[in-house]
């Protein structure tokens, strides 16, 4: 089913022929920003008959002049501008020798086809328009008129809303234009929660380690069921869904195939209220894979779409005559896995999110406009309870504090602090966090409004007693022997999962439509303040002004109350999306993503990033700090003066830390404090003496790995 629509908006964004003018540039430039506003939901299923010129059109008028379109136009622009460094590579690349590069490209497709498993039977469940049909059940009437959830930024929409174009993290204002009968409905999540574990329920009777990629999909193996039951693929996925519709009331479609990626495409091909098969077999995957646009791969966003369309990718089909291209103009991770796409080759193992590895424990909260000092302190310990909690249920500590806020104009600010010790307690996070948030106080001045406040741990140190060492840190996993073409990782069971590339992909495009959704929230903020404005100079009532402004702050509340919950629950932390810069260079991984690469300092055995100059630096630490100890001990207690002097080096070397250019260390019988960038430098070297931490231009800074 591909999208007609969307082609023909594709074909406009390089043009070929002799060099454009300047005002066939505007147009081009003109027509890339229209396609970029049509949002990272253009995809989703019910929208094949939709004009998306239209569309595309009615969101452009309706933004234009504000931040948001002001915004989009500045990346579309600096995207441009990549593309032509792209095409300007490849037309180098053309005039060279490129033979051993298409023959490396050749050698790793042969090895990706050797690794192809046909073997097991992967189902991905997807709820058709969840929050829409959830909300149907209590309302029948609305199950044939445009409805919506969601009223800032709408989160979903039913079917007969797709028709005109609605979808899913669009402006509620934007969708009243182009469905003026539309309506839309305050989130309720505790109902969509119950919902979901009814459906959860169901799938677990067919595999009881199926994974929940969101509240509303989830991958299943169902090879061992269809065996025991003596049932195909296609008569056990019908019995699902017809058993999912007897005790949740909701349809779901479903799509079956012999790894995740293709299943995860084909769930999208007969929604609503159906299934489709891609068959086990080599000829019928490429086949499928063929003619299938690179967006409709989960993982390929609108940036990587256009870059890919500019060196004439428009089909995954399109892959292989460009592979001898692919990883100097986009770098080695992106090559393997658009080598993986164009071969329809994907997981074919699933495991629950909460075993995947964490790479950190957050809580946020979101709430109306506050600006009380206590209020906001009150708020601030609330959330280090609650992290704390969360921390206990995942077994972590953490060694860096993070603290999130967002203002009332939708910016978003965050500071780190790296504490003398993991962490983990409410009184802890709180007392790390308190000084980050003074100086934003500072900073932003008296009267800063907030609407949301969160905290993270990262760098996280388990507090399991298996696979932990002397220091708390969890050991290194050592090199394995496995020479297989598809890389593995193991759990805390000894078990091995493979890895892939698209995980990486995977996050850079759910990131995307997450920035995407608060860029949209917030041009819907701005409209609604320009709406209040108007309407406050033309009438003396502010009464349903008020009216109107408590419903939007209840339902933006509930909106991202719910995303935060939902993150909550289904946190994974899959291997973190390589920048955006990085895909055009051969950057090599970083070290903390591999296990192997880590070094172990010599003086304190603590394993070190595998980086000379870090390692370096903390080795040199580690020896000077013997050296420092033995002299404070000759000197038996610091006068009053130089303690003071410390301690105040101490808290600003905190607080350079919350910058992420340094941070604090107490030791045991000495105190410190020190800033990468010379803020916050300790004070109260004792005369005579020939070395002082803190000094200027010959200190150490301290590196803990």
């Amino acid at each position: 089913m591909t999208n007609d629509a969307t082609l023909q908006t594709n074909s406009a964004h390089v043009p070929a022929g002799p060099l454009p003018t300047k005002t066939e540039v505007a147009v081009v430039e003109h027509d890339t920003l229209k396609y970029h506003l049509l949002g990272p939901s253009l995809t989703k299923a019910g929208q094949d008959a939709v004009d998306q010129q239209k569309v595309s059109e009615i969101i452009y008028n309706a933004s234009k002049g504000s931040k948001f379109f002001n915004n989009e136009e500045y990346k579309d622009k600096n995207l441009t501008h990549k593309i032509d460094k792209i095409l300007a590579r490849k037309r180098q690349l053309e005039r060279i020798d490129l033979t051993s590069d298409l023959r490396r490209a050749d050698e790793y497709i042969a090895e990706l086809e050797l690794s192809r498993d046909l073997s097991q039977t992967v189902v991905h469940v997807d709820c058709d328009a969840f929050y829409a049909a959830v909300e149907e059940l209590d309302h029948p009437e609305l199950r044939h008129v445009p409805m919506a959830v969601g009223k800032g930024v709408l989160t979903t929409c039913n079917y007969h809303a797709r028709k005109y174009g609605c979808r899913s993290g669009m402006a509620g204002f934007v969708a009243m234009k182009l469905c003026p009968q539309l309506i839309c409905l305050p989130l309720n999540f505790e109902k969509y929660t119950k919902k979901a574990q009814e459906v959860r329920e169901v799938l677990a009777q067919y595999d009881p380690r199926f994974q929940s990629a969101s509240m509303d999909e989830a991958y299943l193996n169902i090879t061992q069921y269809c065996t025991d039951h003596e049932m195909t693929p296609d008569d056990a996925v019908s019995q699902l869904r017809a058993q999912v519709f007897e005790k949740a009331k909701i349809t779901v479609s479903a799509g079956v195939a012999a790894n995740a990626r293709i299943a995860k495409i084909a769930s999208n091909r007969n929604k609503p209220n159906g299934q489709f098969r891609v068959a086990s077999d080599r000829a019928t995957i490429l086949a499928f894979m063929r003619d299938l646009p690179t967006r409709k791969v989960n993982g390929v966003g609108r940036v990587f779409e256009r870059e890919l369309d500019a060196i004439g990718v428009k089909s995954c089909g399109d892959l292989y005559a460009q592979r001898a291209f692919l990883c100097k103009l986009f770098g080695e991770k992106a090559f393997r896995f658009l080598m993986q796409v164009h071969l329809g080759l994907g997981h074919t193992s699933v495991r629950p999110a909460e075993e995947y590895e964490r790479k950190s424990v957050g809580t946020e909260s979101t709430f109306r406009d506050m600006s009380g000092k206590e209020e906001l302190r009150a708020k601030l310990r609330w959330i280090a309870e609650e992290l704390e909690k969360d921390l206990a249920r995942t077994q972590h500590k953490g060694r860096t504090l993070v603290l999130k806020i967002k203002l009332h104009t939708y910016e978003v600010l965050t500071r780190q602090v790296i504490p003398p010790k993991a962490v983990s307690t409410a009184d802890d996070l709180y007392t790390y966090a308190l000084p980050m948030f003074q100086k934003l106080e500072r900073e932003r001045g008296p009267g800063m409004k907030l609407r949301l406040m969160g905290l993270r741990c990262t760098h996280l140190v388990s507090t399991k007693k298996e696979d932990v060492d002397f220091f708390g840190l969890k050991r290194p996993i050592l090199a394995s022997t496995n020479t297989s073409t598809t890389p593995t990782e193991s759990d805390a069971h000894g078990h091995e999962w493979q890895v892939w590339p698209e995980d990486e992909f995977e996050t850079a495009a759910r990131e995307e439509r997450e920035q995407e959704f608060n860029q949209v929230e917030q041009l819907s903020q701005e409209h609604e303040r320009n709406h209040q404005t108007t309407k406050s100079n033309n009438s003396n009532d502010d009464s349903s002004q008020t009216i109107d402004q408590t419903s939007t702050r209840s339902q933006q509340k509930a909106s991202e109350e719910a995303d935060r919950r939902l993150r909550r629950e289904t946190q994974t932390d899959i291997p973190a999306y390589p920048k955006k810069e990085d895909r055009g260079s051969d950057a090599k991984p970083s070290p903390t993503a591999q296990n192997s690469d880590i070094w172990h300092c010599p003086i304190c055995s603590r394993p070190q990033a595998a980086s000379d100059r870090a390692f370096n630096e903390h080795v040199d630490y580690c020896l000077s700090r013997g050296t420092i100890r033995e002299a404070v001990e000759r000197e038996g207690t610091l006068n009053e003066e130089s303690e003071k002097e410390l301690d105040e080096g101490a808290e600003n070397g905190s607080a350079g830390a919350e910058k992420g250019t340094g941070f604090s260390w107490f030791g045991a019988g000495e105190k410190m404090g020190s800033t990468g960038r010379g803020k916050g430098k300790a004070r109260g070297k004792r005369k005579g003496e020939g070395a002082g931490v803190g000094d200027e231009g010959r200190r150490k800074k301290l590196f803990f790995g």
